[in-house]
């Protein structure tokens, strides 16, 4: 069987099954929602079987993974009618197959020199940022103590970068670099997250705020492995997260 029919095959499912998760009752969404998750791991490792290994290359199945968890998630927080359902089943369908054809060039490029690594590179940022969105406005809404919020924010935030910094060097073996830098911009995530609980921001604003964090650091890292952390590259992303905070300052509702 071709690749090509693997994504599709592998797209058909995941989105039937988002797509029943409507029909579920509450207290069942969210243990269908985790049995999703680990079937996308499955389907991701049967349809990329040849250029996976045991070694770094599993790190392709991170993204795929988070995206079906961020997708479920989120789809709890919309009102439950067809204009709202049935976009995010489509934008679902559209990004599991598009994740599909990305990880299908990581795992390739990990073996060989191919052209369209670059712009997979590009796609696989913005998935990665779409994501983080969804994972931390599904946190935030859980409305947590900080002890908690911070951790799971720490956490995902390792995967995400950990996935976001191999995509650039597709290393096989393991590399201190593809665990300390993740580790460090996780923890520096958590903090932020501790800082968030004590500024009167709401659930949405919160998320785009470590949604442009992920974006800074995330583009810093890749640059520093690409060797191309240059003083105008760091001040680009500095003037983003400075403007960023000052939109979420004026936007906070203080001492309301």
């Amino acid at each position: 069987m071709s690749k090509r029919k693997k994504f599709l095959i592998t797209s058909g499912i995941l989105s039937l099954g988002f797509f029943l998760l409507q029909f579920l009752k509450d207290q069942n969404k969210f243990i269908a929602v985790g049995f999703l998750a680990v079937l996308t791991l499955i389907l991701f490792y049967w349809s990329l079987k040849e250029g996976l290994g045991r070694n770094m290359t599993l790190l392709t199945l991170i993204l795929p993974f988070l995206f079906t968890l961020g997708v479920g998630a989120f789809w709890f927080l919309l009102p439950v009618n067809v204009f709202t359902r049935i976009p995010i089943v489509a934008l679902y369908l559209a990004g599991i197959y598009v994740l599909c054809l990305t990880a299908n060039i990581y795992t390739v490029a990990a073996i060989r020199t191919i052209a369209l690594l670059r712009a997979a590179r590009g796609v696989g940022f913005v998935l990665t940022l779409l994501v983080s969105f969804l994972i931390f406005d599904a946190i935030f809404s859980l409305k947590l103590t900080p002890w908690f919020t911070a951790p799971l924010v720490g956490v995902s935030s390792f995967l995400l970068f950990a996935q976001g910094l191999w995509v650039i060097s597709l290393e096989k073996e393991f590399s201190r670099n593809l665990f300390l830098i993740p580790t460090l911009f996780g923890l520096v995530m958590g903090e932020i997250a501790i800082l968030l609980f004590f500024w009167p921001v709401t659930v949405v604003v919160g998320s785009l705020f470590l949604t442009v964090s992920v974006y800074m650091l995330l583009g810093l890292g890749q640059a520093k492995l690409e060797e191309r952390l240059f003083p105008s590259t760091v001040r680009e992303y500095l003037v983003v997260g400075v403007l960023v905070f000052i939109g979420m300052f004026f936007a906070t509702r203080w001492g309301g």
